[in-house]
């Protein structure tokens, strides 16, 4: 039995595969973060939540959020064992599993556009370069938290065509101090910005919102794709949500820019199937 783990800080996708019949039994729990979750609390997540397995897994693969180094992936990897009973266990990156589940075994350049945004030079096998996203505050470009945090600012700088904002007042029925309490004192500003990428793909046919759109994607690959080797002569893959709805001013800008397009997923389970389905430890 072979299980795969898609973790965020919210939820966490698992993929229960029997490898002779290829049937494939999908759970969800709570989101798994070893920065804020130690292993007991974690092991109480699977106890609570995971179920009962009527066969032993012999092999796991977790992909998740602040699963950036080996003392965290410790965590879970620990955590893992004690409720598996299993020692065949690989702990990575988001990164890594949006890699994996577009590239497959060959080389390429993966993204990430979800609330965050990431990228990578991919070899085939692993990561090889990184250009560090930096976060919501120095960068995230074309992120779902940046292209929200421009959306709010420029409704309360008055940058948008009047129909636009009173659209936005109509739809949101907010004030410009909820707004600033939500940004500068309440925890996570970041998944509260990417909200309101609904409102900018509900009216992504105003020519000011595709401006926006358009150029926060263009500063993503200027400050992060263009860094990384043969980024002309590789294709460009993309997983997430802001990358899958906004996939055609996604592929505008790269034509434009003269870049290969690669696939653009969602959500990376099904290629990770595919990738562990062919390869094992």
């Amino acid at each position: 039995m072979l299980l795969i783990a898609d973790s965020g800080s919210t939820k966490t996708t698992w993929c229960l595969i029997d490898r002779s019949t290829s049937r494939v039994n999908t759970i969800q729990t709570d989101g798994i973060n070893p920065f804020y979750q130690d292993e007991n609390a974690i092991y109480h997540t699977l106890s609570d939540q995971f179920g009962k397995i009527s066969e032993p897994v012999d092999e796991i693969h977790f992909y998740g959020a602040g699963c950036a180094n080996q003392k965290v992936n410790d965590i879970v990897g620990n955590a893992l064992k004690m409720f598996f009973d299993t020692e065949n266990i690989e702990v990575s990156s988001d990164l890594l599993a949006a890699a994996r589940a577009l590239c497959q075994h060959n080389r390429g350049i993966a993204c990430i556009l979800g609330t965050g945004s990431n990228s990578c030079y991919y070899n085939g096998n692993d990561i090889e370069l990184h250009v560090s996203p930096l976060g919501f505050i120095l960068g995230d470009e074309g992120s779902g938290a940046v292209l929200g945090k421009r959306l709010l600012a420029d409704v309360l700088k008055n940058q948008l065509p009047a129909h636009i904002i009173r659209l936005f007042f109509e739809q949101y029925k907010t004030t410009r101090d909820e707004i600033l309490e939500n940004i500068y004192r309440i925890p996570f500003p970041n998944r509260y910005a990417a909200g309101f990428t609904t409102f900018i793909s509900r009216h992504i046919n105003d020519t000011s919102l595709e401006k926006l759109v358009t150029g926060e994607f263009e500063l993503f690959f200027k400050r992060n794709i263009l860094q990384y080797t043969d980024f002309d002569k590789l294709d460009i893959h993309f997983a997430g949500s802001i990358a899958y709805h906004f996939k055609k001013q996604l592929h505008s800008v790269m034509q434009n820019m003269n870049l290969r397009s690669g696939k653009i997923l969602q959500a990376p389970m099904d290629g990770l199937i595919e990738y562990h389905m062919d390869k094992k430890i």
